[in-house]
């Protein structure tokens, strides 16, 4: 039986070597299967597909979710640790100032490893060492820094992205509201500033105490106000405030207003009605029932905010200041989003 005709060639090293780790990782990438990278690389299947557990971590995207992703530099650390007591030959064991700098940045300012150094980069930092996200990740995750472990970062959640689909329903308690399906192609496509969505953060079950939040859709900045309750008259009286501020400018920094078809925000004539004229000062629409990714924005706003304000407070007990506070964090918060530029940076900029 002729057993020499077999996908895979023979090799004296059985051990994948530092080169050939980066290969893989950059095969995953572009969507190769597990099979073409064993014939690729001249190894087994069964090789990599055991190379690929080992080497895989967990890394959390900018909306807080997790995804897990194989990781040369993890992968090659872990199997030069287990082949030798010395253990790995770490890149940021000799730079000390770098490692201050990713404890300070994460611990003090609440960054995400992935802001930390995407930041680096925009700013142009220089460090004797580079180091990639991953790697941070999995450096925390060795316990390598003296005062950050995981601990310090989001808390993580098993959440799969969820499916959307398109929701025709009508609102039945908001019949009369503009839908956002008259919503313009450029507002939809985040192409202009001065376009923003708009929701409500409640207090716990029973308090009245609620946080009004407004999003630009394009640069991300966040407005927040506290609400005595959760009343159409409250939405009026933060939105009254903010025109007599603003005065003639208002209705350029407020083009059009996103919501849901919450009660608070069902008074739609009173939301776009100037104090001042009988013009209209901002254009309202309404997202479908059940549609929060229609303000996609706003939702990922809120989850910041929860991260300051658990569900379970009670919103009257936080200071202005201290909502200020929050503010400030989220519109000076790098975001890969916007290529590691900060929501005040871009709105500034535009």
């Amino acid at each position: 039986m002729n057993l020499t005709n077999h996908t895979t060639k023979s090799r004296k090293n059985k051990y994948l070597t530092e080169k050939e780790r980066y290969k893989i990782e950059a095969l995953l990438k572009v969507g190769i299967s597990k099979i073409k990278i064993a014939q690729e690389i001249g190894k087994s299947e069964r090789t990599i597909r055991r190379e690929v557990v080992r080497g895989t971590i967990e890394l959390r995207n900018s909306d807080y979710t997790m995804r897990k992703e194989y990781c040369a530099d993890y992968a090659q650390r872990k199997y030069l640790e287990n082949a030798s007591n010395k253990g790995p030959n770490l890149k940021i064991g000799n730079d000390h100032r770098l490692a201050e700098y990713i404890e300070y940045k994460i611990v003090n300012e609440k960054y995400s490893p992935d802001a930390v150094i995407g930041r680096i980069k925009l700013e142009g930092l220089s460090f004797k060492t580079n180091i990639c996200t991953k790697t941070l990740y999995s450096y925390i995750q060795m316990g390598l820094f003296l005062k950050l472990s995981n601990k310090h970062l989001l808390v993580k959640k098993n959440e799969h992205k969820r499916k959307y689909r398109k929701v025709n329903r009508i609102a039945s308690k908001n019949r009369r509201g503009r839908s956002i399906e008259e919503r313009p192609e450029e507002i939809d496509n985040r192409e202009t500033l001065g376009h923003w969505e708009m929701d409500s953060v409640q207090s716990a079950r029973g308090l009245r105490a609620t946080l009004l939040v407004l999003t630009e859709r394009l640069s991300r900045k966040t407005l927040i106000f506290k609400m005595k309750s959760k009343t159409q008259e409250q939405v009026g009286l933060i939105l009254d405030k903010l025109e007599r501020k603003h005065k003639n400018n208002f209705n350029k920094i407020f083009k059009s207003i996103t919501m849901d078809n919450g009660g608070e925000f069902l008074d739609q004539a009173s939301i776009e009605k100037s104090q001042y004229s009988d013009k209209t000062r901002t254009v309202v629409f309404y997202a479908h029932p059940f549609s929060a990714w229609e303000r996609g924005s706003n939702e990922n706003t809120n989850k910041i905010i929860r991260r300051f304000i658990p569900k379970a407070s009670n919103i009257a007990n936080y200071s202005k200041k201290e909502i200020e506070r929050i503010q400030h964090w989220i519109n000076n918060y790098p975001r890969r989003i916007l290529e590691y530029k900060t929501a005040l940076e871009v709105y500034q900029a535009a």
